[in-house]
């Protein structure tokens, strides 16, 4: 088991501290982050997970462990699925002293945060997130929901978790482009704040995506760390917090375009894009860095272009985001690298001429 690295969240708005465990091989210590009082614990887990979650109930065994086996990726997180969730939590008489645990990815531990968040009005949650972006993104901020058919996360709760912990380790089976996926998240802190992780990347693109490296470990523990001072300071996207959704609000949107068959990852590759060409267009950033965000992305075989014959679709899907205020449409956008800023009612002229920088 290596050194764990504690990074502390601040709890604001209400909710109390937690901290993020990231080391490798620290699985076996879930059980000293569980409520004492817990007698019961439902571990919500994707289909590939099943043979991981029944380790963990082995491992907890001093405890009645459940587990509930939901749909990969996007088709979590639905309606319907949260439902079933609350059904065994029903059946099995779950109280308030109880903990759900999300393990998987980033939609694995959204869906369980949000049953976490609507039962009884809140109950402990545990976060052990499976990937890269779950790591560096989903699991970490307290921000939980599920999709409808007008559009994602349009359904949600903010709702802090007890703790989260992040076992590098499982990251090691991953697929290349499952890892490089969801390192989007891990660039985009580094765009917005952290240009030590662009740094690492450019050095050496290889290291810095290989979970084994210390590359790779540092790279994510920045992005982990700005989230979290982040979040703490504005816990309910109030202001500050809405500088993490560099790239998101066109990424949304091609996911929607995409039924959700997309990893995150890319769909935010070709938002951050975008928002950098329509940050140059504004006169809010050089020409430099824009190419820079173009290098950085392709170096990780990152998809930053998409059909020209899609923008009127994704235009109509991003006035339904939940950034947007009344029919304003609002952006983050960079004044440089690190410094961002929110762009508010843009002239649709312009959106469309940012979009044709990145149109194929």
């Amino acid at each position: 088991m290596s050194e764990t690295t504690v990074i502390p969240v601040a709890g604001t708005d209400g909710m109390k501290d937690y901290a993020v465990h990231v080391g490798r091989g620290i699985l076996d210590s879930l059980g000293e982050l569980l409520p004492p009082r817990a007698e019961k614990v439902l571990i919500v887990h994707a289909p590939a997970l099943a043979a991981r979650a029944e380790a963990l109930r082995e491992q907890l065994g001093d405890r009645q462990v459940l587990l509930a086996e939901v749909p990969d990726a996007e088709g979590a997180k639905r309606v319907e699925v949260a439902a079933f969730c609350w059904q065994i939590l029903g059946q099995t008489d779950f109280t308030r002293s109880d903990v759900i645990v999300g393990l998987g990815g980033g939609a694995t531990t959204d869906l369980a945060g949000f049953v976490a968040a609507t039962w009884l009005r809140g109950i402990a949650l545990v976060q052990v997130p499976t990937t890269v972006l779950g790591m560096v993104d989903a699991a970490v901020g307290g921000k939980t929901g599920i999709n409808t058919a007008e559009g994602k996360n349009l359904v949600g709760a903010f709702w802090a978790p007890r703790a989260v912990l992040c076992d590098l380790a499982l990251l090691d089976t991953l697929p290349r482009n499952e890892i490089l996926a969801g390192y989007a998240e891990v660039v985009k802190a580094g765009f917005i704040a952290e240009p030590e992780i662009l740094e690492l990347v450019e050095a050496d693109p290889e290291r810095a995506t290989d979970p084994t490296t210390p590359e790779f470990r540092r790279a994510v523990e920045l992005a982990i760390a700005m989230k979290a001072r982040v979040v703490g300071e504005d816990f309910t996207e109030q202001g500050l917090r809405e500088i993490l959704n560099y790239g998101h609000t066109l990424g949304h949107a091609i996911e929607h375009a995409e039924r959700y068959r997309w990893r995150h990852g890319a769909a935010i590759s070709i938002g951050m894009m975008f928002a950098a060409e329509l940050s140059r267009l504004t006169r809010h950033l050089s020409d430099e860095a824009v190419d820079r965000h173009r290098r950085i992305l392709d170096s990780l075989d990152l998809p930053t272009t998409y059909p020209a014959g899609r923008w009127p679709t994704l235009l109509a899907t991003m006035r339904r985001d939940k950034k947007a205020r009344g029919s304003l449409l609002r952006f983050i956008v960079l004044d440089d690298i690190g410094r961002p800023t929110t762009l508010q009612g843009p002239d649709e002229s312009l959106l469309f001429s940012a979009y044709q920088e990145i149109a194929s």
